[in-house]
């Protein structure tokens, strides 16, 4: 589903995608950040890719239109290579709060931080 509205908060560091039947997601960078469809992050075999730490202030200073199907954040820690597409927006919308508990979890067994 295509988005009706992407909004990039800067104070809030957060992007606000709304959808047309009323859905609406406030995604935190810092959670855009982990999440990255780039193969730095989740690398070329699947699963759960790699860990990113240290992220809790990251920024966007950047939303690039790819095409119809999605969008390239650009981070102001230099990352700028995961396209999100329409489908993993609302992917990532809908299932924050499950991969949220998951991804901290990784931090706490791996014993970083999102500092």
């Amino acid at each position: 589903m295509i988005p009706t509205e992407i909004k990039l908060k800067r104070r809030e560091r957060s992007l606000a995608v709304a959808y047309e039947d009323g859905v609406r997601h406030e995604l935190p960078c810092e959670y855009l950040r982990v999440f990255s469809p780039s193969a730095e992050v989740r690398g070329h075999a699947g699963g759960e890719g790699r860990l990113v730490v240290g992220k809790r202030e990251v920024g966007v200073t950047r939303v690039e239109p790819v095409g119809n199907y999605g969008v390239r954040l650009h981070f102001d820690d230099g990352h700028a290579t995961g396209i999100f597409t329409w489908d993993y927006l609302r992917e990532l919308g809908e299932n924050r709060e499950a991969y949220w508990a998951r991804y901290l979890e990784r931090l706490e067994q791996a014993g970083g931080s999102r500092d």
